[in-house]
């Protein structure tokens, strides 16, 4: 099988999708090549969270870029997603001072502990405060990745599904299923780089991060308005990590809780509308994972739910995450002409990934012939 193609994606999670998108809303034949016929991947095994507002720099950029296109693709192909906004639980002062450092930027409003549970179901006395970020959206990932899949081939994006690609090169990439001729080829792979580009993934000291996730039922004294972050989340993110006032946080944390700063914690809860809660997460790296997964550190997440909402979870559901990390929070490369690569190199790609794709393609390909429209229509 050949046939020419402007653009073919390699990959079909949420930067390929994302780089599918640009290029056919601007006109572009696409074709998108994928080794499984189901999302099965990160896109798939995250909170459902686009925590916008926590970032910062090149993180920040690109998803200030991927909000407007995640309020258009859930308009346009019929997934769930909301304007939520996002919680933070604060349990200790040094909490409530890197909320307040970081909220002399804007869009950080601080909350007294009574308003945060209201709007959160923690259970009373868990937390002292805490505050809101204004731009962060929620979406169902089990339920938004196949949507778009399926909007982009009614666009008229061809989907070659069940292939292997073994090789990329200028203007060509070649799959088990034989030869694709590409104008442009974009690789988004996410942590397979090595599978395919090993010496681009071993230059950039790309490795795998795996980690534990759970879903429970939980009778919460309220709904989970919005993804809820904690103190071990502020030490992960970047606008909150780069401030001084996160050094106390992280250093009171691993001395009171050296037993979840080893599972490299970050501790944070989302709702999907059937009611169900995200639980997580752990992070292990390592150029492979194993796939075997320590129950303590179930036992350790499913702790700390009952200890911040005050209420014991029941566990419906457990899996294993894995996605691309290095030492910077994206590989954005050109090995070879007109092949491009684009993967997050950390646990945001959800977040960032249609930024990512957009504001790297864009250049190539030109203006958007549509505007993207702001805000999800009643």
């Amino acid at each position: 099988m050949s046939h020419r193609f402007d653009v073919v994606v390699v990959g079909a999670g949420i930067v390929g999708l994302g780089a599918a998108y640009a290029a056919v809303t601007r006109g572009q034949s696409v074709v998108v090549v994928d080794r499984g016929d189901e999302p099965s991947g990160a896109s798939i095994r995250n909170f459902g969270h686009l925590c916008i507002g926590a970032q910062t720099g090149a993180a920040r950029e690109y998803a200030d870029a991927s909000r407007p296109l995640w309020i258009r693709l859930a308009a346009d192909a019929g997934f769930w997603l909301r304007e939520s906004g996002t919680l933070v639980a604060a349990r200790h002062d040094d909490e409530l001072a890197l909320l307040e450092a970081a909220g002399r930027e804007g869009g950080i409003e601080m909350l007294d502990a009574a308003d945060l549970e209201r709007r959160s179901g923690v259970a009373p006395g868990s937390t002292i405060g805490g505050a809101t970020i204004a731009p962060d959206l929620q979406t169902d990932p089990r339920t938004a990745s196949a949507a778009i899949r399926a909007h982009l081939a009614s666009l008229g994006v061809e989907f070659r599904l069940r292939t292997a690609v073994t090789g990329v090169a200028t203007g060509r990439v070649d799959t088990t299923r034989g030869t694709i001729w590409a104008g442009t080829v974009v690789v988004a792979v996410n942590h397979d780089i090595d599978q395919l580009l090993p010496e681009l993934a071993e230059h950039a000291q790309v490795v795998r991060c795996g980690l534990d996730m759970l879903r429970v039922r939980a009778d919460l004294t309220a709904p989970l308005r919005a993804p809820l972050l904690t103190g071990w989340s502020l030490v992960r993110y970047g606008r909150f990590a780069a401030l001084p006032e996160s050094a106390a946080v992280r250093a009171r944390l691993h001395r009171e809780r050296p037993e979840l700063a080893a599972i490299d914690l970050n501790q944070m809860y989302t709702q999907l509308p059937d009611g169900s809660l995200i639980v997580g997460d752990t992070h292990w790296r390592g150029a492979s994972i194993a796939p075997f997964q320590q129950e303590d550190a179930a036992e350790l997440l499913l702790a700390e739910f009952e200890a911040i909402f005050g209420v014991t979870p029941r566990p419906v559901e457990r899996w294993q995450g894995i996605y691309a990390s290095g030492p910077e929070d994206f590989l954005v490369a050109e090995p070879v002409t007109d092949v491009l690569v684009l993967t997050a190199t950390t646990g945001i790609g959800m977040t960032t990934g249609l930024g990512l794709a957009e504001l790297n393609l864009a250049p190539r390909l030109g203006a958007r012939p549509n505007p993207i429209r702001e805000g999800i229509p009643a």
